[in-house]
């Protein structure tokens, strides 16, 4: 098999998809010749994306820590375009900024819903989906793509809680990748660095904890959401065939 970025002829879900690294996953994927379904909490956010992208992009709202807005947002990706080939999830939380010993019950819970819950939930949605799509065509094969973090690699002070959910993706990851390999369905990870989006801005609006970051990353900078793109477009694409169960670290060196 040839290595090809190609994914024309792919559906794809993308969660958290109105703004910063979602968003540029799923215009990347388009690009490549993907059907996109955009998915966030809010619609008013997605709209200008999904039209910027044109007729292969659908925005549809969804709160991916609720199951039944997981299987929702699953069958209208399938209503409209007839099948879901690629997940990828991106939404994600981080209500709390501080120690963790301090954290109250309620951000904990929000955290935990989002990130790992919603994760999960997807995972089963779009995995039924393939399966289903397997016993009546054969096996067709998926790839599934969880947006984790660095935060779950290393100690994360500030973002323990964050970083606890984030090292729980890598580890579902992990497990699933093994389960679901016998369906043809990879499953990976991306670990980000520190990227420039809003979602960073408790960190990109305090000097002092921003020239920590930029100082301990070999190549001194931060990335800008495109720059985790490319990974996505990687792992969603047959060029990535033989990898599963992959966290794949793109982070400037920071974890080196």
């Amino acid at each position: 098999m040839a290595a090809s970025i190609d994914l024309t002829g792919k559906v794809a879900i993308v969660t958290g998809a109105s703004r910063g690294i979602g968003e540029a996953i799923a215009r990347a994927f388009a690009a490549s010749g993907a059907k996109v379904v955009l998915a966030a909490r809010k619609i008013e956010g997605l709209r200008p994306v999904a039209d910027s992208i044109g007729g292969d992009a659908l925005a549809l709202a969804a709160h991916t820590g609720k199951e039944a807005d997981c299987q929702a947002l699953v069958a209208q990706a399938v209503e409209r375009f007839g099948k879901v080939d690629v997940l990828v999830n991106n939404a994600a939380t981080n209500p709390y900024f501080g120690p963790m010993i301090d954290v109250g019950e309620g951000a904990w819970d929000k955290t935990f819903e989002v990130n790992l819950k919603g994760y999960f939930f997807m995972c089963r949605e779009v995995v039924r989906h393939l399966r289903a799509r397997a016993n009546k065509d054969g096996d067709v094969g998926g790839s599934l793509i969880n947006v984790a973090s660095v935060a779950g690699l290393t100690a994360s002070p500030l973002q323990g809680v964050y970083a606890m959910t984030k090292a729980a993706v890598v580890s579902m990851t992990k497990t699933l990748a093994y389960e679901l390999a016998a369906n043809k369905i990879r499953v990976n990870a991306i670990a980000p660095g520190f990227v420039d989006t809003r979602f960073a801005g408790a960190i990109l609006e305090n000097e002092a904890l921003l020239d920590e970051v930029i100082r301990r990353t070999p190549q001194r900078r931060y990335a800008v959401p495109d720059e985790i793109a490319g990974g996505a477009l990687y792992l969603a694409s047959d060029a990535a065939s033989f990898v599963t169960g992959h966290t794949l670290v793109i982070d400037g060196g920071l974890t080196i």
